[in-house]
């Protein structure tokens, strides 16, 4: 019995962190976020001239949040000269914490498109369920690849991601 039950968990466990051919190339879902001036914003209008996009959901109270942005704002810059990718991050402060987003950002002197989701539509359509969670997003706004969490050199395996979809659409 110990051993079915050892198998069945490690079966469950492998099949939850492969991802499946629908998870890379899902719709890009639309959903009305605000920018830091306060103005709705559909997020079917996120581009990037067919180039990558990063999507990342964040929060001002979430630790690995912060240092996973901040590490990727010292590497932004240099990334969009290689690549072109933009980054994208969404807070998901509510009502109560979003009038803190924009001196966040703006004391941490982040370079990013910052929205703010404070109904959670734009978070439930991508179905996040913690932060920090990051999308890779293709030139036809499809979800290429998404990591949950933040441990240092993470940003690593996202900037191999986006080398090899800029390459694949550069041919």
């Amino acid at each position: 019995m110990k051993r079915i039950l050892s198998l069945l968990f490690i079966s469950l466990a492998i099949v939850s962190f492969t991802p499946t051919e629908d998870t890379k190339k899902s719709i890009f879902p639309a959903a009305n976020v605000k920018n830091l001036k306060g103005e709705l914003v559909n997020t079917s209008t996120f581009s990037n001239d067919g180039k990558p996009i990063v999507v990342s959901f964040w929060a001002t109270w979430c630790k690995p949040c912060i240092q996973e942005l901040t590490t990727l704002n010292g590497l932004y810059e240099d990334w969009k000269k290689e690549t072109g990718v933009k980054i994208i991050i969404v807070s998901t402060d509510d009502a109560r914490t979003a009038p803190k987003v924009a001196p966040f950002v703006n004391g941490k002197r982040w370079d990013f498109d910052v929205y703010l989701d404070e109904n959670g539509d734009f978070k439930r359509a991508m179905n996040v369920n913690s932060v920090p969670h990051s999308f890779l997003i293709d030139k036809d706004g499809k979800v290429i690849a998404q990591h949950n969490s933040y441990a240092p050199g993470d940003e690593e395996k996202l900037y191999e991601e986006i080398k090899k979809l800029t390459a694949v659409s550069d041919k």
